[in-house]
This record gives C-alpha cells, sequence and structure tokens, in this order.
C-alpha cells in the first residue's frame, strides 16, 4: 500500500473515523483504525466497535493499493501534529510509515483479518437539513440522563411520522422536546428509534456542515441499527433496546400563567444570582406585574438578589429551580424572548421561545422543567 494525501484532508479524515474509538477496548483489534487505499484514487478510513461504526472515504493519489490496520488513537494524534504538506503512507511487512516534510514516524500493524466487518447501511428512511439536525439536537440532548445505570434515559427518542422528526429526551428533571421537518423517502412513513445521546450529539456536529443528511433505519425493531451519511462519511450505531417512558403526558394542556423576558438578560442574571448558590441549591424567582425578582442564598450564607423586567400574565408566582437545568433550557434557545408557562410553583414550568415580546410562542421547541420544593 502506498498512497500521497493531503494533510488537512488526512486529519480531518482520521479525526471522524477514530472519535468513537473505545478507551479499553475488549480485543486490541478495536482500537485500531482500517486504512484501505484504491488505485482508482479513493481512500476509506474505518472504524467499530461492535456498537457504533464510522466510514469516511476521501481523495489520494493511489500509488499501490492495500488496507492496513493500525491504532487510531495514535494516527490522529500525528495526523494533527504533522507540519501541513502532503503526507506519504507507506506499508511494508509489518510496519506503516508516515512521512510528511522532515518528520517520519513508523507505526505497527495488526491483523486486518481478525477485524470486523462493518454493518451495512440501514434503508434510506429519509433527509433532513444538516444545520437543522446540529441545532435540534444541542437543544434535546441537554436534557438526557447521563447516569448509565438507566440507559434508556440516556437515549434520545426519534419519532418519524411523514414529514415530521420529533426528538425527546428527558432525566427525569427536565423534558426537552424538538419538532422539525424532513423529507421521508416513502410517504407514510412512521418508525421509533431510541438512539444514544452521546452518539447522535457527535454525529450532528460531525455532519451538520455537510448539507443534506441522509438517515438510515432497520425496519425491525429491538436491537436495530440507525445510519447517518453526509459528506462521503457514514455512521452506523445500535439502537438503545427498552420502552421509553411515556413523556408526552407531562406537558400541561393548559398554563394559566405565564412570563415574557429577554433570553440573554435573564440568562445573565441566572448567572449571577447563581454565584452564591451552594450546590444542590435553587434560584427563586418571583414573578409580580412588570418584573421577576431573582435570588439565591439564605442564613448566614452569601445571598444574592436581581429584578429584571418581565410581562406577567395571571396571577404573582413563586418557584424555584435548579441553576443550571435552567440555564440550559434558556441557553437552548435561539430566540430573542422566553416565554415561561406555569400552572402551580410545585409544578412543572415550560420554556418556549418567541421572537417578539409581544409575539407567539414558537412551540416547536419546549422545555419542561421541575421545580425545586422551597424551604417554608
Amino acid at each position: 500500500m502506498r498512497f500521497r494525501v493531503e494533510r488537512d484532508v488526512l486529519a480531518e479524515a482520521v479525526g471522524w473515523a477514530a472519535r468513537t474509538l473505545p478507551t479499553r477496548p475488549p480485543v486490541p483489534v478495536l482500537a485500531g483504525v482500517r486504512v484501505d487505499a484504491d488505485t482508482a484514487g479513493t481512500l476509506v478510513l474505518s472504524s467499530f466497535d461492535y456498537e457504533v461504526s464510522a466510514r469516511v472515504e476521501v481523495p489520494a493519489e493511489v500509488a499501490e493499493g492495500g488496507t492496513a490496520l493500525v491504532s487510531g488513537r495514535l494516527l490522529a494524534d500525528i495526523s494533527r501534529s504533522l507540519p501541513n504538506r502532503p503526507v506519504d503512507v507507506v506499508a511494508e511487512g509489518s510496519k506503516v510509515t508516515v512521512t510528511c516534510g522532515a518528520s517520519r514516524f513508523a507505526l505497527a500493524t495488526m491483523p486486518v483479518e481478525e477485524y470486523p466487518d462493518l454493518p451495512p447501511m440501514p434503508s434510506v428512511a429519509g433527509t433532513v437539513s444538516g444545520e437543522a439536525l446540529t441545532s435540534a439536537v444541542a437543544q434535546v440532548t441537554v436534557a438526557a440522563s447521563r447516569d448509565e445505570t438507566l440507559p434508556i434515559l440516556t437515549g434520545v427518542r426519534m419519532e418519524i411520522e411523514d414529514d415530521r422528526i420529533t426528538l425527546l429526551a428527558t432525566d427525569r428533571y427536565r423534558l426537552a422536546l424538538r419538532e422539525m421537518p424532513w423529507r421521508s423517502a416513502a410517504p407514510g412513513t412512521s418508525a421509533v428509534a431510541l438512539v444514544r445521546a452521546r452518539t447522535l450529539s457527535d454525529v450532528a456536529k460531525a455532519l451538520g456542515g455537510g448539507g443534506e443528511v441522509t438517515v438510515a433505519l432497520s425496519a425491525d425493531g429491538g436491537t436495530g441499527l440507525i445510519g447517518f451519511e453526509a459528506g462521503g462519511r457514514r455512521t452506523t450505531s445500535m439502537l438503545v433496546d427498552g420502552d421509553y417512558p411515556k413523556v408526552r403526558s407531562l406537558f400541561p394542556a393548559e398554563s394559566p400563567v405565564w412570563a415574557v423576558c429577554h433570553t440573554a438578560a435573564l440568562v445573565e442574571a441566572v448567572r449571577r444570582v447563581a454565584l452564591v448558590a451552594e450546590r444542590n441549591t435553587p434560584v427563586r424567582m418571583a414573578f409580580t406585574d412588570g418584573q421577576v425578582r431573582l435570588d439565591a442564598g439564605q442564613g448566614d450564607d452569601a445571598q444574592a438578589t436581581e429584578e429584571l423586567e418581565a410581562d406577567l400574565h395571571g396571577e404573582d408566582i413563586t418557584i424555584a429551580f435548579n441553576p443550571q437545568f435552567l440555564l440550559d433550557g434558556l441557553q437552548a434557545l435561539t430566540t430573542d424572548y422566553v416565554r415561561m408557562s406555569f400552572t402551580l410553583a410545585t409544578k412543572p414550568a415550560v420554556l418556549t421561545g418567541q421572537s417578539e415580546r409581544d409575539g407567539d410562542p414558537d412551540d416547536t421547541y419546549r422545555y419542561l422543567l421541575m421545580p425545586v420544593r422551597m424551604a417554608g
């Protein structure tokens, strides 16, 4: 195997293929990235850990075709550190030599015959704007659980109905829902998939700049596969097995009280007040006509108070939230104004965005947040 490739092209390709490599692989070959060079002028790099696969195809000047398996993390580190010049890669015997300018590295190869075959892409379900996917996934994954003892809640539920996708995530303390349009491959498409939030986030960030993203989904339920492809990059992931809780019913049918605030101003105010909030203590929000008063800290501890303009509709209400969870929801909004809707101080609040102070809320993104019980 012998080929030449541009340094930036190689670094990006290896970084994509190596991003999901396990830190403690069950077998040594799973720490490798497979390199396939074709004399037609293409270079394919791939990785697979039996759950997530990645494959990327880039152009290269291939003088001699071949296949090699080398340490993925080492190749990624080397590729990023090389000078900005063409990279020559040669496989001879049990070594792969990487030469770039005056830099030269020799990497040991692993037995490529022991490397598992990548799973094939499932059937194409449809396509979605990469930019929209990146935004939607970022808004929803903030609410996914990071507790691996509850694997179902570490996933994002994708609900596909005709020309619409709905993403849902919850960690039992908050719930995020985002709806967005997409182009279904066949009319009447209806499917549900539970995808690991971490995997979905990585994919959205990496593929979002590639224009349209193709989504592929296995027809069978259970431990099926989901695949994403854009810009010569492809990845598959096993779906999380299990029944996701019926969380849609948590959104209240109606909210008699709501307040509208400038989003950026509220974010800054919450950040400042939260500086004195000890671990696991809330920020309290007292809504009255024309303003909201934020305060944190109590007793002999440090205290902070700030008042902010707010348009209140309905009766006065005082409610408390985990400051980080509140900030996560506010920062996920992309609008100038936020509407906070309430039923009772002891019931969840719902955050939605508004482009104008007196406008209608944009219900395509909703962030439900459980309040914290206030002392006394």
